[in-house]
């Protein structure tokens, strides 16, 4: 688990190049889940999302650690974005390695922020991660920012547990997209170190569901696809390590289908005046079929970058298919 003295390390560190996220009531939410509902805008950050957390902090220390010629990762867009981002902010090359027919509003951002962009493979991030791998071990000076295994990434996202609590020291439970981990790993981290009494509960796309399997069974468990609206979310082969931490930090996951996340968008933005993409509105997703019972509980809005089929479909309450 991250120590809390990184933790508190990575917030100051962060406090240079980020503000604080707002934590606002949700007067709607708090309705239907018969609770004391607060939102958590992570996608009000740089880039959109929350990802600039866990890109400028892992960059910045390895950066102090040794010569950084490059630093690439490879991403469904929005740790692709951060890591551009974080590059672009501390004066380091970046280039992003995405699977074919990425997010376009994603793909366009990190073209806006500098960074070069190859496109590999299928829908998902396993061409696009081995490429970047073969990419990192034939160059030197290349730092290989993968969103999955950086030891030093979660402690970003670790601080917006910290925000949360310092916001609203009586919540306590708070909700968590969960996709390749990092993020949950790291709030998870600082919340129970933090309090004794949160309860995490993470949040995964019924059509990627491996580490809601991993969590169960206790063990990796991959699945042969991860076809899915929530790009953030798409992850098809969980790690053994991420497993055994997410096992030890998380209690509760639950599955949200792609209607629901349609569905939620549509409540964020028509009822709360937020545009949050599917992964970013899955916490809401999974509240909205809760009732948390007169509890104080935060929901992670952790990205806006929106694809427009997506943002129509939700809009104009088409189905995930049509």
């Amino acid at each position: 688990m991250l120590k809390i003295s990184q933790i508190r390390e990575a917030r100051v560190l962060l406090t240079r190049f980020l503000p604080t996220t707002r934590l606002v009531a949700a007067p709607s939410l708090s309705k239907t889940a018969a609770a004391d509902v607060l939102l958590k805008l992570e996608c009000e950050l740089p880039t959109g999302s929350f990802k600039p957390r866990g890109a400028l902090y892992a960059l910045s220390v390895n950066l102090a650690r040794r010569k950084i010629s490059e630093v690439i990762a490879s991403s469904t867009g929005n740790h692709g974005a951060a890591v551009a981002y974080a590059a672009r902010t501390l004066g380091v090359p970046a280039k992003i390695f995405l699977p074919a027919n990425p997010n376009p509003v994603k793909r366009a951002k990190i073209v806006e922020l500098g960074a070069k962009v190859v496109e590999t493979g299928g829908v998902d991030l396993a061409d696009a991660f081995v490429e970047a791998s073969e990419y990192a071990r034939h160059n030197d000076g290349v730092y290989f920012l993968n969103d999955a295994t950086d030891p030093d990434l979660p402690a970003g996202p670790a601080t917006i547990a910290c925000e949360i609590l310092e916001q609203q020291l009586a919540t306590e439970v708070i909700y968590v997209p969960m996709g390749d981990t990092a993020l949950i790993r790291g709030v998870a981290a600082a919340a129970k170190q933090l309090s004794s009494t949160v309860r995490i509960v993470g949040v995964q796309a019924e059509q990627a569901p491996s580490y809601f399997l991993s969590w169960k069974e206790g063990r990796p468990v991959g699945t042969a696809t991860c076809e899915t609206i929530a790009d953030g979310l798409a992850t098809r082969t969980p790690e053994a390590e991420n497993v055994v931490e997410i096992r030890d930090l998380v209690d509760e996951v639950r599955l949200v289908s792609e209607e629901q996340m349609l569905v939620a968008i549509r409540h964020l933005l028509l009822e709360e005046h937020i545009v949050a993409e599917p992964a970013g509105a899955a916490a809401t997703a999974a509240l909205m079929e809760s009732r948390e019972s007169g509890r104080t509980v935060v929901a992670l809005v952790t990205g806006s970058n929106v694809a427009p089929d997506v943002i129509r479909k939700a809009v104009c309450g088409e189905t995930a298919q049509g």
